[in-house]
């Protein structure tokens, strides 16, 4: 982004600007280390955006600073156009939902679900409306008399979800909100959080370090690493095409083979790995022969005894360990040097070759394999 000011930048767009937008935004806790590092990011009007990424990599200071609970050390955030920095959290408008829901314990669900509508001076008739409306969108229709303390874990996110949506913001921020609960509750509430975003339009600025969770809910995912958006992009995108080795690992299951590139030809490089093999693969980011690469291939690219001619690369693995899970067996081989590379090999598919100590030809595709900048 040019050097223009922050003020500059946004009042120069149209009236089709994303509801969000970090310009040039840092943050420092002590006034040396940056937590955050010169993030420019939109938020679209209407998407569910999941900032993703490891713990410290600075995804939840972007939402604290977003809700107004941290300030920006550096830069500006817009917030419909206006920018918010200097605006209260309690007077941006925005919806909130955290990890340990924060619900008040003494009220009931209705009283909870009442406080934000009390805030802002809506009457009782108009509050009882607002109230059902929310419950039944949660599937909590009925519960409104209960205090938390009677709910389930489950019931009391849903509670959460209906408290930041009940008066209606156009932006809701949701920070970890189901860490908290076991997996197959998780695995139900990431799918109604997403169908409600789908329902009523709101936009969605999403916080976790769960990567299936990010793949599940989101239009589109910035996966943080060291105070920076390592890649922005859609699900799909970010797991077929990942632009750098820290998203081509963080994002899925990953097999890494490290080399030198020994030729470049057009979207194609050939690649010289460990143990001497020579493997083709898609050129990412790599700018010059002789340069040090990391080979990112998914596991359910490979094929056990592929046929000659179906696939550009070929090469000899010794299987190590054999994993049933199900819908397909998890295969640990020791390839081109490195006894950590998985398999993931389909129920459905011939298993004659899996037995462990055995080796068995296997192979893929260039396309599939991509050679990024170490």
């Amino acid at each position: 982004m040019s050097e223009k000011s922050a003020a500059e930048t946004v009042s120069s767009n149209s009236a089709g600007d994303p509801l969000v937008r970090f310009v040039n935004v840092q943050k420092s806790y002590d006034g040396e280390v940056l937590v955050v590092k010169d993030l420019n990011l939109d938020v679209e009007r209407g998407e569910f955006l999941t900032m993703l990424g490891p713990s410290g990599s600075g995804k939840t200071t972007c939402l604290m600073m977003l809700a107004g609970f941290e300030p920006a050390t550096h830069g500006e955030i817009f917030l419909d156009n206006q920018p918010i920095n200097n605006v209260a959290p309690h007077k941006r408008g925005i919806g909130m939902v955290f990890q340990n829901y924060a619900l008040f314990p003494h009220m009931s669900v209705a009283e909870n679900l009442a406080f934000p509508l009390e805030v802002r001076s809506m009457n009782s008739t108009d509050r009882k409306k607002r109230i059902d409306r929310a419950l039944s969108m949660v599937q909590l229709d009925g519960f409104g008399h209960r205090r938390p303390a009677q709910l389930s874990g489950g019931q009391q996110q849903r509670v959460a979800v209906a408290r930041a949506l009940v008066f209606d913001p156009d932006l809701v921020l949701m920070d970890e909100p189901l860490g908290a609960l076991d997996k197959n509750l998780r695995e139900q509430m990431q799918y109604e959080i997403k169908h409600i975003h789908e329902q009523l339009g709101v936009t969605v600025v999403y916080v976790t370090h769960d990567q299936s969770e990010a793949l599940t809910m989101s239009n589109r995912i910035a996966v943080f690493n060291d105070g920076v958006v390592q890649q922005l992009a859609p699900p799909a995108d970010l797991y077929e095409r990942p632009e750098n080795a820290f998203v081509a690992q963080f994002i899925g299951e990953n097999n890494r083979l490290q080399g030198v590139v020994e030729e470049i030809n057009g979207d194609y490089c050939t690649v010289r790995v460990g143990d001497g093999t020579v493997i083709k693969a898609l050129v990412v980011n790599i700018k010059s022969k002789g340069e040090q690469c990391t080979l990112s291939l998914r596991p359910e690219r490979v094929y056990i005894n592929p046929q000659a001619g179906g696939v550009e690369n070929i090469v000899q693995a010794k299987v190590q360990e054999l994993i049933y899970l199900g819908d397909h067996i998890r295969a640990r081989m020791m390839v081109c040097g490195n006894d950590e590379f998985i398999v993931k090999v389909p129920n459905s598919a011939d298993k004659s070759a899996l037995q462990e100590g055995v080796e068995a030809p296997i192979g893929w595709l260039a396309a599939d394999c991509r050679a990024l900048a170490s």
